[in-house]
């Protein structure tokens, strides 16, 4: 991955500052969490499952707190996220929550050995994909994270909103992953306010190719779902619905806001 150090760098230096404004923010309300909230959605339990005694990867996990929600759950819980930041946040909160969870900073792409053939789950969700300038290698790690059996639980934003630019005014970029898409965050998604001045580089990667990854990572697609909302309000423009998912001020019902995907090793 050394073509993309740069991309990872300054992405990196992006997550770091972010997590300095979500740990107190109203958006991830570690308050609630401290207090019994569940910090994964009923479509992410569902596909999940009884997770008691099973031992689960987090990759992504930011600082933890889907991570220490399946650890409430019983899960033998690890989480892996690039953030320093993150990391240190994710390991102070554990014990506040009484909850234990093993955190590792690292690169998703970087194969951890250590991981190897150990997980009876991998789960990661929610804007995730996008840091990642390919899928290839991270098929390749998750299969080999996974015992035989195992199987992956990706809930992810749909590719086609991240056509659209930050306005949802107009169409800015390619469903395909055909260009590194540069911005510069001025906030953030989960406190507007917050004063953030940093470029970001991001990858869009359609359904075909994060499929096409996990086959040929030797993987089978269980499970394939596209929703037209998202539980999480983390976009401009958006309008809660009656079910609570939240949607496209004037594409309700129209555009694919979230998919679903389960994937699993052969035994």
């Amino acid at each position: 991955m050394e073509d993309h150090e740069e991309s990872f760098a300054l992405n990196r230096a992006l997550w770091n500052a972010r997590t300095t404004h979500h740990v107190g923010s109203k958006f991830y309300d570690v308050q609630a969490f401290l207090g019994g909230r569940n910090a994964l959605s009923a479509r992410e339990l569902e596909l999940l499952g009884n997770v008691a005694g099973k031992r689960v990867l987090h990759l992504q996990c930011h600082f933890g707190l889907d991570t220490l929600s399946l650890a409430r759950m019983g899960a033998e819980m690890t989480g892996l996220d690039f953030s320093e930041v993150a990391i240190k946040e994710a390991r102070k909160l554990a014990p506040r929550a009484g909850l234990k969870a093993e955190f590792i900073e690292a690169n998703v792409l970087d194969l951890q050995p250590q991981l190897e053939g150990k997980f009876d789950i991998v789960f990661t969700s929610y804007g995730v994909l996008g840091w990642l300038p390919e899928l290839g290698t991270w098929a390749q790690i998750i299969a080999r994270y996974l015992k035989p059996g195992g199987k992956l639980v990706l809930v992810e934003f749909h590719p086609a909103v991240w056509m659209f630019n930050n306005a949802f005014s107009k169409v800015a970029y390619s469903y395909f992953n055909r260009e590194v898409i540069e911005e510069t965050e001025q906030s953030t998604y989960a406190d507007t306010s917050a004063t953030i001045n940093l470029k970001s580089h991001g990858w869009n990667h359609s359904i075909a190719e994060t499929i096409t990854a996990l086959l040929d990572a030797g993987m089978h697609i269980d499970r394939f779902e596209e929703l037209d909302g998202s539980p999480h309000d983390c976009f401009g423009k958006t309008v809660k619905g009656e079910d609570g998912m939240y949607r496209i001020q004037g594409m309700e019902g129209k555009l694919p806001m979230v998919y679903t995907l389960v994937a699993s090793r052969d035994r």
